[in-house]
């Protein structure tokens, strides 16, 4: 016997009490199947009244940052597919049918609302600046991105929700999220949906500068955690590269005198070297640890069934 996917609609939201009626109304709209689940992150304002009069099942988490909301939410809820978005009202809630159709039809695991805006209070010119800058720089690193890394508005199968270890506390959550897709080489589409400027009185909680800095922190620190071999073996060859620098002028001084009088320099340039043979190693050696976490991962996912796929029910 078959049945209809179970769909859940996560809400995390921070002081959105203008919004978050909007926002559940819309989704229920668009899904009038699925369970509308707000999650609070200690709200001073009547967000928690406003969500529960709108219908929605209101959970709190108390430590404050997106990234700790999700992980709790992800832990929590049980379902087949997962659409997340901000409580704010600037997705479009109509295209949700449209996201969880293309994450069926094509058995996806991750589907991204890629954000178009109109409106210049919308999307902040050095939000664009920013979003284009960590994309060019997630591409580099990983060798593929996604258009829109840092949209919140996304569908999940539920092996990523639940395969998916939520380490990062804040706004750097949509990154980590892109890392783990790329890194475990899961099936991902894309489809453009509209963004649109915040409801009177809704303020973006988002710092351009300061969350700037830690999201691109974040992307350095997960090349480094998924790519140890690729990282510290640069380092080992700018070392390595210096010491060859520093050591030619004594080597043509040896071939000429047989003599080395610039003691200082050749213990710079063995340190060096040695330090270059140290980082290549550590690498080597995490490279090994990280492919053995890959593949656990990599079950876990697997442990699941595919979306789209026959759900059986037992009696």
């Amino acid at each position: 016997m078959t049945t209809e996917p179970r769909i859940a609609v996560l809400l995390p939201c921070y002081n959105e009490e203008t919004a978050i009626a909007q926002t559940v109304a819309g989704f229920r709209a668009a899904l009038p199947d699925a369970v509308i689940y707000v999650y609070d992150n200690n709200s001073s304002d009547r967000t928690v009244d406003v969500a529960r009069t709108a219908g929605a099942i209101v959970r709190s988490e108390r430590m404050q940052g997106k990234g700790n909301v999700v992980r709790r939410m992800f832990a929590d809820v049980d379902a087949d597919i997962y659409v997340m978005a901000d409580g704010d009202a600037t997705y479009d809630a109509e295209a949700a049918p449209q996201l969880v159709k293309r994450l069926l039809d094509e058995q996806l695991d991750m589907v991204v609302g890629t954000r178009v805006h109109e409106a210049a209070e919308a999307y902040r010119r050095g939000h664009v600046m920013g979003n284009r800058a960590m994309t060019g720089l997630l591409a580099r690193l990983f060798g593929r991105s996604f258009t829109d890394i840092f949209s919140g508005y996304r569908v999940f199968s539920r092996r990523f929700v639940k395969s998916f270890p939520v380490l990062t506390g804040g706004f750097e959550i949509e990154t980590e999220i892109s890392v783990h897709a790329l890194e475990l080489r899961m099936p991902v589409g894309e489809v453009e949906t509209r963004y649109f400027a915040r409801p009177e009185g809704s303020v973006s909680k988002l710092s351009t500068y300061g969350d700037g800095w830690r999201i691109g922190a974040t992307i350095v620190t997960l090349y480094r955690i998924e790519r140890p071999l690729l990282f510290f073996g640069s380092i080992g060859a700018l070392l390595a590269l210096a010491a060859i620098v520093l050591s030619v002028p004594l080597a043509i001084t040896y071939l000429q005198t047989h003599l080395v009088p610039r003691f200082p320099t050749a213990i710079l340039a063995t340190g060096l070297i040695i330090l270059a043979a140290l980082c290549f190693f550590a690498g080597l050696i995490l490279d090994t640890v990280v492919r053995g976490r890959r593949e656990v991962r990599r079950l876990a996912y697997l442990a699941h069934p595919a979306p789209g796929g026959v759900v059986l029910v037992r009696k």
